[in-house]
């Protein structure tokens, strides 16, 4: 089944911050669950949801990866404290 999000609606997507993507999947998921949508319109906020779920989770790791990079050069720099290769 080909998508019916075009490449601009998704490079919108890709470039929205994580708030937004998150509020915009909160109103896609509602308007799936509050049903009323026929089969195309149904499918096309699944897609939709899909695409904004993805953008969000790329964002929350980016953000994971950053947390686990401070953490690790703060224990290494935790280890080396009050030594003499901390002068080094």
């Amino acid at each position: 089944m080909a998508s019916s999000l075009s490449d601009k609606e998704r490079e919108a997507i890709a470039k929205l911050p994580y708030e937004q993507a998150r509020d915009q999947l909160i109103q896609a998921v509602q308007a799936l669950e509050a049903g009323g949508l026929d089969l195309d319109a149904s499918m096309r906020q699944w897609e939709i949801g899909e695409a904004l779920s993805k953008r969000a989770q790329e964002l929350l790791d980016q953000v994971r990866a950053k947390l686990d990079d401070a953490q690790a050069a703060q224990s290494s720099a935790g280890a080396s404290a009050g030594t003499q290769s901390n002068l080094e």
